[in-house]
Parts: structure tokens; C-alpha cells; sequence
């Protein structure tokens, strides 16, 4: 019999998990997830428990990790990479499995860990209040300068391929990395993410949000108390002053 699939993260918001748990979703396997457990206490213990070394496994640093048999991963893209050759979404071929790593990894880099910067410019172990000024002044520039720089990278990488997908007609795991970082920058910048969006200048990127929405496994997941709400301690975070239109 198959070892379970088991996620291993925080409860409460999507976080790096997330990327995961889409990967998941939309290939329909079963899985167990941390998240489930009954409160962020309880899912934070075996988190910490797990970052121990295990079974034969090194300790890491941080989560999202994974579990299946005796093997403990951790970092999203390792644990992606791992997932996709089995899951079928690492494309067709050997390589296309480094392309797709390549390209979820730039997906990251760019809309998840800069985003993330941006309300904490100083330290992550400061308080955002205790870097606003700093942070208002970070925002304002990525959404004038990194934004458009990210969005346009991801509408030629469509344009030039021959399908909607990013390796064209074979949707991977890439995709749905792709969807949970704009999802995310939609939640913390919503007014530049709306204003980029009408421009049209990167109408591929936001028709591939849309397409992977409206994949039926994913939209199933996405109405159900599985998929995790955004709140104020995430990577993605709403603050209304960094909620303003590029100048």
C-alpha cells in the first residue's frame, strides 16, 4: 500500500504551504494536513516536533515539510519538485522537471519573498509598525518598479509559448505557484493589482489566474474550509497604506 501524503505546516493562513496543498488538490490525491488539526497550538507543536531530526532524516529550519514513508522533506520548491514527477505536473520530459523548478522558483523569488519584504524591509523580527515608515517607502517602489518588472516577465514566458499554459498545453505545478503568488499580491496590493490588470498589458497573466481558478479540483478546494484564509501574520498581508496606485 502507498505511504499517505502528509503536509506538515502552520494553521492559519495559506503561507508556503499553500503552494503545496494546490499541487495536491489538483491532482485529487488524498493527503493529510496540519492545518486540519483543531487549533494553531497544536498544528505548531508537530510542526516543531517534525523540524527535529526524524526517522532517519536531518533537522530543518523551517516548514512548510513533507512526509510520505520514511521520507521528511522541507522547502516548497524541494518538496514541488518531489510532488511533480509524481503527480504528473513536472511537464513531459526529464528536463522540463528543471524548467518547471526554474520557473516556480522565479514565481517565488519574486511574488511571495519580495512581497514579503515589503512589510518587513528592516527585520523580520521586528513588528511592522516598528518599520512603517521604512516599509511605505519600500512598497511604493516595488509597486512602481519590481511589479510591472514580474508581471511582465510571466506575460512574455505566455506569449511566447504555444498553449495557455507555461509550458504550453500541459498545465504543472509552476501554474498553480504562479496563481497562489499573484492571488497573494492581489490580497496585499489590491489597488495596484486592479489597476494592472486594466491596463492590459499582461492579460495571459491574469487569464492563467483565472483558468487555474476555474479548474474543477481547484475550485472545489478554494470553497472549502480546507484552503486557509489570509490574516495579518502571513507572508501575504493587507496594510492600507501600502495599498496605493504606482505613481
Amino acid at each position: 500500500m502507498e505511504a499517505p501524503y502528509e503536509l506538515i505546516y502552520y494553521k492559519g493562513v495559506p503561507g508556503r504551504g499553500e503552494m503545496i496543498r494546490l499541487a495536491l488538490e489538483e491532482a485529487g490525491v488524498p493527503y493529510t494536513d496540519t492545518a486540519s488539526l483543531p487549533t494553531f497550538e497544536t498544528a505548531r507543536d508537530y510542526v516543531t516536533d517534525y523540524l527535529q531530526r526524524k526517522e532517519g532524516n536531518p533537522p530543518y529550519y523551517a516548514p512548510p515539510l513533507f512526509k510520505h514513508g520514511d521520507l521528511v522533506i522541507s522547502q516548497t520548491s524541494n518538496i514541488l519538485m518531489y510532488l511533480g514527477n509524481k503527480l504528473g505536473l513536472s511537464g513531459s520530459s526529464e528536463h522540463d522537471a528543471y524548467r518547471v523548478n526554474a520557473l516556480a522558483q522565479t514565481a517565488l523569488d519574486g511574488l511571495l519573498n519580495e512581497v514579503h519584504s515589503t512589510h518587513h524591509p528592516i527585520s523580520t523580527e521586528m513588528y511592522w509598525e516598528e518599520q512603517k515608515e521604512e516599509s511605505i517607502k519600500c512598497g511604493k517602489e516595488w509597486l512602481k518598479t519590481r511589479l510591472p518588472k514580474h508581471l511582465g516577465f510571466w506575460q512574455s514566458v505566455l506569449e511566447g509559448g504555444k498553449g495557455p499554459w507555461i509550458l504550453g498545453e500541459m498545465l504543472t505545478y509552476a501554474d498553480l505557484v504562479l496563481f497562489q503568488c499573484l492571488d497573494g499580491t492581489q490580497y496585499a496590493f489590491p489597488k495596484a493589482m486592479k489597476q494592472a490588470k486594466e491596463s492590459g498589458k499582461y492579460d495571459r497573466v491574469f487569464q492563467l489566474y483565472e483558468d487555474v481558478r476555474a479548474r474543477p479540483n481547484i475550485a472545489t478546494y478554494l470553497a472549502s474550509e480546507r484552503r486557509q484564509k489570509y490574516d495579518t501574520w502571513g507572508i501575504y498581508r493587507y496594510y492600507k497604506e501600502l495599498d496605493v496606485v504606482p505613481e
